[in-house]
């Protein structure tokens, strides 16, 4: 029965984008259905088996030991800020992100970045019947984020078609940068977050060629990557350190104000009605929670963490994740694990506009335009990359 369900929630995410299809008769059905293979064979490989543990495991290690390099540095400016045994989120999640974005800044300096980040999406490309270029952005945001992406195919921006530049804005909301992936790693299991950033690649893919299906001309597709301009090795480190500040410190105001109105909202809900602003939106998201997999008596809860990340943002959600964890089954925790590993959020439309913007204003207002049509895109492609992992654990 369980499995008929989840059957019925992938049916139910294909659906809605095919109602949300501006072309249906362009559909790569074919590309789609093996990207769909390839994500069950992913979940089944990192989830189910000794392999995929001890890629997971070696992975959790990688970010462990670079956590652990953060916290020297954290120890050293902010040591005895914190009282001894106690845990501070902005010290312990949020401050690790500059140490990571530095090492993100060596690593394009030095071109293995960007060398990665083509040569994945070239092949990519072979598999998702896209362009070069779309198969390269959605490898690019997963590694420097959902912003900055934009400025390593900036010299193509004016040249790119409003289909185009709805896939390229959708691969980013899809995906996280890896900049924040330690810090996700700190609030839920890091299973979860590698499987996660694995199938949103695909499942970006998936719901795109249904949403917003082209063809794109052999002469058209061709990927210029922006070099970086010409900085020394430290100058351009003293830059990545400062953009990891500016974002822990963005991402703990908006945590601050977020947490403290939901909150308040919480309160004048269960004062006047009798029962919270996020116990409504559980109950609204609870369907779709229970076709992802999520077992009923779980559903309302998850329902309500899962609108949290849609209203507010995924540090949000997990807080309040982490609040319930303990009363949820092992299956629902997997299943909104996955699901809260995305940047889709109404905020990432205002971030996604105004970086595009930034760079070229024209393109700027084409995506404000179809920016909550991107949200549903985003929102379906987390979606189906919980429902395959609860089909799959």
């Amino acid at each position: 029965m369980r499995y008929l369900i989840s059957i019925c929630g992938l049916l139910l995410v294909f659906g809605l984008a095919l109602l949300m299809s501006k072309n249906k008769k362009e559909i790569k059905y074919k590309n789609i259905l093996i990207m769909l293979i390839i994500q069950f064979l992913l979940a089944a490989l990192l989830l189910n088996t000794k392999f995929g543990y001890v890629l997971i495991k070696g992975f959790t290690n990688v970010f462990d030991h670079l956590l652990s390099y953060a916290s020297t540095g954290i120890t050293f400016v902010f040591g005895g800020l914190a009282n001894e045994g106690e845990y501070s989120f902005f010290l312990n999640v949020l401050l690790p992100i500059v140490f990571i974005s530095a090492l993100i800044g060596i690593l394009q300096h030095f071109k293995i970045l960007p060398f990665v980040m083509k040569w994945i999406g070239l092949l990519l490309s072979k598999v998702n019947g896209m362009g070069k270029l779309e198969s390269y952005n959605a490898v690019a945001s997963a590694m420097v984020g959902q912003s900055e992406v934009f400025i390593t195919v900036k010299k193509q921006l004016d040249k790119i078609s409003p289909q185009r530049m709805y896939t390229l804005c959708a691969s980013a909301m899809s995906t996280v940068s890896m900049s924040v992936v330690g810090a996700y790693m700190t609030m839920i299991e890091p299973k979860y977050v590698v499987t996660a950033i694995v199938l949103n690649l695909f499942g970006g893919f998936i719901i795109v060629s249904i949403i917003n299906p082209y063809t794109v001309e052999e002469s058209e597709d061709i990927l210029k990557i922006e070099d970086e301009h010409k900085q020394s090795f430290f100058q351009m480190l003293g830059e990545y350190i400062m953009d990891g500040f500016k974002v822990a410190i963005i991402v703990g105001a908006m945590l601050i104000g977020f947490v403290a109105l939901m909150d308040l909202i919480n309160s004048l809900f269960d004062m006047i009605l009798g029962v919270s602003f996020q116990d409504i939106l559980g109950y609204i998201f609870a369907p779709i929670a229970f076709l992802m997999g999520v077992p009923w008596a779980d559903a309302i809860t998850a329902g309500g963490i899962m609108a949290t990340k849609l209203v507010t943002n995924e540090f949000v959600a997990m807080i309040s994740l982490g609040e319930v964890a303990k009363s949820m089954s092992a299956h629902t925790l997997a299943i909104i694990s996955v699901f809260l590993v995305s940047f889709a959020n109404f905020s990432s439309i205002g971030i996604i506009a105004g970086a595009v913007k930034g760079l070229n204003e024209r393109q700027g207002n084409v995506v404000a335009r179809f920016g909550l049509k991107l949200l549903y895109g985003a929102t379906l492609v987390s979606i189906l990359t919980a429902t395959i992992v609860g089909l799959v654990i």
